[in-house]
């Protein structure tokens, strides 16, 4: 029996990895993140300089996105997301969301702040849900944001909650952005169950967050951020680690 040729090993073009990226792939994705990280929608021209192709690459990736209800483009042709994506990101981390969510809602009330749950996410921690204060001085913290670990109390609470292996292992790389992941303040946020920061992501904002205790799962933290220049960190903290504390219980039930 004679072996089918479809089935012989594909020879590989020269110069490049097993593991390499797809680079068509990536570039779709850099599109993606470049429409969901600006303030203001970005013209076509705009995502081209963001992606570095041409834009008439560009306009092709851009009508693949939306023909799947990805992105879409406004009467003055600046491009937005579609509601495609919420559907997409309907199903990250479902459970967690849906269970921080009323513990989000009582903190937010409590504080009089805008409260939202953190998650690692690689080298950054991302935001998953966020919920306003009905009243109260507002610092909007938009689903999706990031910044680097190791900064701001979000991320010191996230590289707490990593285990000793995981931050050795991150380290800081060759990330100039992220904070140290090992050290006294990261010691401190784990023995006493949060941390607090001013100035360190947004100059003016402050910050406390604590992790959430959930072994097997993300590393994740509640955290809240106000602009009042005089905050009882430690009342705060208080209230965010008994808040993770039962938002850990309710998750060991699902």
């Amino acid at each position: 029996m004679q072996p089918d040729p479809q089935d012989a090993p594909q020879a590989r073009p020269a110069g490049v990895r097993p593991d390499a990226p797809s680079q068509t792939l990536s570039r779709a994705l850099t599109m993606l993140e470049a429409v969901a990280e600006r303030e203001t929608p970005p013209s076509i021209a705009e995502l081209a300089e963001a992606v570095d192709v041409h834009r008439s690459v560009a306009y092709r990736m851009l009508r693949t996105f939306e023909v799947h209800g990805l992105l879409r483009r406004d009467a003055a042709g600046l491009v937005r997301g579609a509601p495609g994506l919420v559907t997409l990101a309907g199903g990250v981390e479902q459970d967690l969301r849906a269970a921080a969510l009323p513990e989000l809602t009582a903190v937010s009330a409590d504080l009089g702040m805008t409260a939202f749950l953190v998650v690692w996410d690689g080298r950054d921690c991302l935001t998953l849900t966020t919920v306003e204060p009905p009243r109260g001085n507002l610092v909007t913290q938009r689903p999706g944001t990031r910044h680097p670990l190791g900064v701001g109390a979000p991320g010191v609470a996230i590289a707490a909650a990593l285990s000793a292996e995981e931050r050795e292992r991150l380290g800081r790389a060759d990330d100039e952005a992220a904070g140290p992941l090992t050290g006294p303040r990261i010691e401190e946020a784990r023995t006493r169950g949060w941390a607090q920061s001013r100035d360190e992501v947004i100059t003016g904002v402050g910050s406390v967050a604590a992790p959430v205790p959930a072994p097997g799962r993300m590393p994740a933290a509640l955290a809240v951020v106000f602009t009042a220049p005089s905050v009882d960190h430690g009342a705060v903290g208080e209230r965010l680690t008994a808040a993770a504390q039962r938002l850990s219980a309710a998750l060991g039930e699902i």
